[in-house]
């Protein structure tokens, strides 16, 4: 009997251990996890857009670039099955319809939705901002609608832990949970204690996200799993290692080391964050004189 991605990864979470995914951005990234007999990968929008495209994961990347991208990740990791990462459905929700058509054309197991407002930043980046949680559960609803596969899962993130709090962001976790959202993934909370509260207030499978050198707390997994999260997703797990040998092997045939911020930020100026947040400045600040 042939089974889909979704339902492969529903038995997975069915079985109630803790699901480890490393991070994958290109065909060697998946091919890797395959041959190390992880049982998910996590197809990460900012990896897709530091390797494949030489950009800081700030909203620069469209559906179509990230769909083409789950294809090939998919083709590498045969039958495991992929989360993937698809920013904020790239739009209105009849644009979160097409997304998620697009991602399960694809083959992906499961899609993640976030409540930042469009153009998004990497979660462990400042000066997030959010659209609300009415319109978020609109898009959410707008996705969950569209799915043809029923095993297929949709993640719904929030970010609200930063610019609201966390008190906020466990209300929305909630809310969208109640939506129907199948898994709940709470962004960046920054203390132990924030994560097993986390744990206990929010009645829903819960993923989360450890990135390294990010503003979360790397936990055991023995810990999460205790705590009862499901899903623990590394997208920095194969990109940072990548990043720091290759710097180190340019540096040995004569290169200049860049001066660049220390954790994620540190990697997104690797590849132009600020001359492209200097963009997003100059004509924000020409937007509001024109007002």
């Amino acid at each position: 009997m042939t089974t889909t991605a979704g339902s492969r990864l529903r038995a997975l979470l069915a079985d109630g251990e803790l699901i480890t995914a490393p991070g994958v951005f290109d065909g060697l990234s998946a091919a890797l996890v395959a041959r190390t007999g992880f049982k998910a990968g996590y197809l990460t929008g900012a990896g897709v857009a530091v390797a494949g495209y030489g950009l800081p994961d700030i909203g620069l990347l469209t559906q179509t670039e990230m769909t083409e991208r789950a294809r090939v990740v998919v083709e590498a990791l045969g039958d495991v099955p992929l989360i993937a990462d698809a920013d904020t459905g790239y739009g209105a929700p009849m644009n979160v319809v097409r997304t998620l058509r697009a991602y399960e054309k694809a083959g992906v197991a499961a899609i993640q939705l976030e409540d930042q407002a469009f153009p998004k930043k990497c979660g462990h980046l400042p000066d997030k901002e959010l659209i609300s949680a009415d319109e978020f559960t609109v898009k959410l609803t707008a996705a969950l609608d569209a799915r043809t596969d029923p095993d297929l899962l949709v993640i719904a993130r929030t970010d609200a832990r930063a610019p609201l709090g966390i008190d906020e962001a466990i209300d929305r976790a909630n809310h969208y949970a109640e939506v129907g959202a199948d898994v709940i993934f709470v962004e960046a909370p920054e203390n132990l204690d924030e994560i097993e509260r986390i744990a206990r207030s929010v009645q829903a499978p819960l993923l989360i996200n450890m990135v390294q050198g990010g503003l979360t707390p790397d936990t055991a997994p023995d810990k999460l799993a205790a705590l009862g999260y499901r899903i623990a997703i590394h997208p920095g797990a194969l990109l940072a290692p990548y990043v720091l040998h290759g710097l180190d092997a340019l540096g040995r045939l004569g290169g200049t080391m860049p001066d660049v911020t220390a954790g994620p930020q540190g990697l997104f100026e690797l590849v132009g964050l600020r001359e492209w947040s200097a963009v997003g400045e100059r004509y924000r600040d020409n937007t509001k004189d024109g007002a």
